[in-house]
């Protein structure tokens, strides 16, 4: 079912125009008047020392609520320490166990160094068809390792490493990447650290490009699917390029891609495996289904399973949960305006406000009658108001719990009135 966003932008500028004060407001407090010659007419009718203090409690309520709540639906069992399912289009978590529990994510470092590698590909630092040196560390790598079977002092592609890193699981191909990219093992750790931070991966440190046992190397199953998604949302034609392929052979050695559910699910387009003693096997997987008139993506996180067996098995089973039991549903599009509140000492009466991206919600199959669209926005708004500026939130209710919240921004931009419409809406704002 898919939410009508037209009949939700019309309700909503119906109440906003029925009751400009529709909104449950974040912000209270004394708006200042710092213009002296504002203040000059302001005070021919002072009436105290002080402004009344506003806090708008009415909710914008965008959908019609039709029918029961629906049931909170039980999360699947899953033999794993931790476990994420992450619906990659809406940028929902659909459900979870210990997502923020350290863990040791062996091999999936490598969804780092890839995406690292990406970057300096798309800015032109390096290309698929340039040639490197192999260097002894490389070579020289853990020898019971996952290698690709790189020669000292013989050249390799970035692409041939590429597919040694992603397909064969490489920790020589790592350290080959890593030292392409920033010169040395050392100085790509920072990047990926650095690049870490700027995603908001808050608790996870790298200590090397492939993930072998460090007591530095340590993730969560939340960061790390939040990390699959940036990869395949930066870099689409990279992921679909390296992630789904499922051999790859070098120097007369074929491997097979670890990822067993690229062969039992014709829907998983990649992502990566991780296996220490300590850690257990690990699995992000990344599946791509038919979503109404479009597609749906699920990222799977499961974390120190007992087998390869298992952590496929479980992953599968997590997917196919999400996808049998939940509905992903376009509420509104980017710059859609979903209200026209007031605007106070601006060159217009109103604004348009809406969203910078397309807004997605993911629910329980059936529960999209009772989903309660809840707007938070600034009181009063007073001009000037940048394009593109902040000006609110929309947050989006189920059961009485947030199920997403979304920044709201001015459409369009509202310069300062005329020092006279300024002082005549400073002298309003006292008796607001």
């Amino acid at each position: 079912m898919l939410l009508r966003a037209d009949a939700c932008r019309q309700y909503a500028e119906h109440a906003s125009a029925a009751c400009p004060m529709a909104h449950t407001s974040a912000y209270t407090g004394i708006h200042a008047i710092t213009d002296p010659i504002i203040c000059f007419f302001v005070t021919l009718c002072f009436i105290s020392s002080s402004m009344k203090k506003f806090l708008a409690s009415i909710a914008v309520s965008l959908l019609t609520m039709t029918a029961a709540v629906a049931q909170t639906l039980p999360a699947p069992t899953i033999a794993s320490k931790a476990w994420l399912l992450l619906d990659a289009t809406s940028n929902q978590v659909i459900a979870a166990k210990e997502p923020t529990m350290s863990v040791e994510p062996a091999s999936l470092t490598k969804i780092m160094t890839a995406y690292l590698v990406f970057s300096a590909l798309k800015d032109k630092k390096l290309n698929l068809e340039q040639s490197i040196n192999v260097s002894v560390r490389a070579w020289k790598v853990d020898g019971t390792s996952s290698k690709m079977y790189i020669e000292p002092n013989k050249p390799v592609t970035i692409n041939e490493l590429l597919y040694g890193l992603i397909v064969q699981s490489g920790n020589d191909a790592a350290i080959a990447l890593a030292e392409a990219v920033a010169g040395s093992e050392e100085a790509f750790v920072v990047q990926m650290n650095r690049e870490a931070e700027r995603m908001g991966l808050k608790s996870t440190r790298f200590a090397n490009p492939h993930g072998l046992p460090s007591k530095d190397n340590y993730s969560t199953a939340q960061d790390l699917s939040n990390l699959a998604a940036r990869l395949i949302i930066d870099h689409p034609d990279f992921y679909k390029t390296y992630y789904s392929t499922k051999n790859f052979t070098y120097n007369k050695i074929s491997q097979p891609n670890r990822n067993r559910l690229l062969w039992l699910d014709p829907s998983v387009d990649g992502m990566k495996t991780g296996h220490t003693t300590a850690g257990g096997y690990s699995l992000v997987s990344s599946a791509n289904r038919p979503n109404g008139t479009g597609t749906r993506r699920l990222i799977s996180v499961v974390i120190g399973t007992e087998s390869d067996q298992v952590r496929a098995q479980e992953s599968l089973k997590l997917l196919n949960w999400g996808y049998l039991n939940f509905d992903t549903l376009k509420l509104y599009d980017k710059g859609q305006s979903i209200a026209t509140p007031e605007v106070w000492k601006g060159t217009q009466a109103q604004v348009k406000i809406g969203f910078d991206r397309e807004l997605y919600v993911t629910l329980p199959k059936g529960a999209a009658a009772n989903l309660k669209p809840a707007l938070e926005r600034k009181d009063p708004l007073v001009a000037p108001i940048a394009l593109n500026s902040k000006v609110g939130t929309m947050k989006m209710m189920l059961d009485g719990k947030v199920v997403a919240e979304v920044p709201v921004i001015a459409l369009e931009q509202v310069d300062q009135a005329s020092m006279f419409g300024r002082a005549w809406d400073s002298i309003r704002l006292m008796f607001k």
